[in-house]
């Protein structure tokens, strides 16, 4: 068994949730919104995101900024401030999962802007609000799926919370109030069952800053096996048109983040010291028990908040 392994009963005490960058800069800044899996969030409320060892090159990063400019230009936001670095291993801050639903309902769902719907581009998409990032980020091993901080991380990290000024903050409505968990798959397929899939007028730009990020997305999934998709046309030519209609009913893209059944670690000394190889089972299943993992002493994190004054 290795140090600090599951909890029994399934409760998430400090959830935590390991991403690629950029991917995971950009939630923690507001700037992302929804959190693209191939399975369905197991937890409400507050979620960590910790960045991945893996260094993001210049393109990737070109290509999903990109991307976020033109959604976010939909709405007539043309001034977005992008995280000036990209950091990994680091844990960066956290975010509010408020609920979980499938692509396909994401995308009919009206009630949002055009550009969150466009930002569901995976089989399940994990809805956040109220980012918060840390003051510094935080030096620290990352896990595979939902994990449980060390206690010690955690009691550092709530004290250097600050919030974040996102660009569009969106605020998604629960079908009962009274319950977190009623955000779920199939939770609004009644309301969208007789519609058909909305269409969304996208400019050549938007087309191909969408076709990056999808691009982007892959290099983390090569292995893994995911449905092709079609853009389909609206016009004849396409070549000879500034904007098209494309249909964004299951325009989906593989999980942009942590590739499913990989794990994180700082060195291979250390994944062979506290981990434990995943056995055969289906990547498209949550885990049965959350896990708690030990991670870098808490001591230094919490000196260095002390000496700062937040601007």
């Amino acid at each position: 068994m290795r140090k600090g392994g599951p909890r029994k009963g399934g409760n998430y005490t400090n959830p935590c949730l390991t991403m690629h960058q950029p991917w995971a800069s950009l939630l923690v800044h507001g700037i992302k919104r929804i959190e693209g899996r191939s399975w369905a969030a197991p937890i409400r409320g507050r979620l960590w995101i910790h960045a991945a060892s893996k260094v993001p090159d210049e393109a990737t990063i070109k290509a999903m900024e990109n991307f976020y400019r033109e959604i976010y230009a939909m709405s007539g936001i043309t001034d977005i401030e992008f995280p000036e670095h990209y950091p990994v291993s680091r844990l960066l801050g956290c975010v509010e999962v408020v609920g979980c639903l499938r692509c396909e309902e994401l995308v009919q769902w009206e009630v949002l802007p055009e550009g969150v719907r466009l930002e569901g581009l995976t089989d399940f998409c994990w809805l956040c609000e109220q980012p918060k990032k840390l003051l510094v980020p935080f030096e620290m091993r990352g896990y595979q799926r939902v994990y449980n901080l060390e206690k010690k991380i955690y009691e550092a990290a709530v004290r250097g919370l600050v919030p974040v000024d996102s660009p569009a903050p969106v605020k998604f409505p629960l079908p009962n109030p009274r319950d977190p968990f009623s955000l779920k798959p199939g939770s609004i397929s009644a309301s969208i069952l007789e519609s058909e899939a909305s269409a969304i007028e996208k400019s050549s730009g938007l087309i191909a800053a969408i076709a990056g990020a999808r691009a982007a997305a892959t290099q983390f999934s090569k292995d893994q096996d995911f449905p092709t998709n079609t853009i389909q046309n609206s016009t004849p030519d396409s070549t000879l048109s500034e904007t098209q209609t494309i249909f964004i009913k299951d325009n989906r893209i593989p999980d942009s983040n942590l590739k499913e059944g990989s794990i994180e670690a700082n060195s291979a000394l250390e994944q062979n010291n506290y981990f434990e190889e995943e056995g055969s089972s289906s990547h498209s299943q949550p885990p049965a028990h959350p896990k708690q993992h030990p991670g870098a002493s808490a001591k230094i994190f919490a000196a260095a908040l002390r000496g700062l004054k937040p601007s």
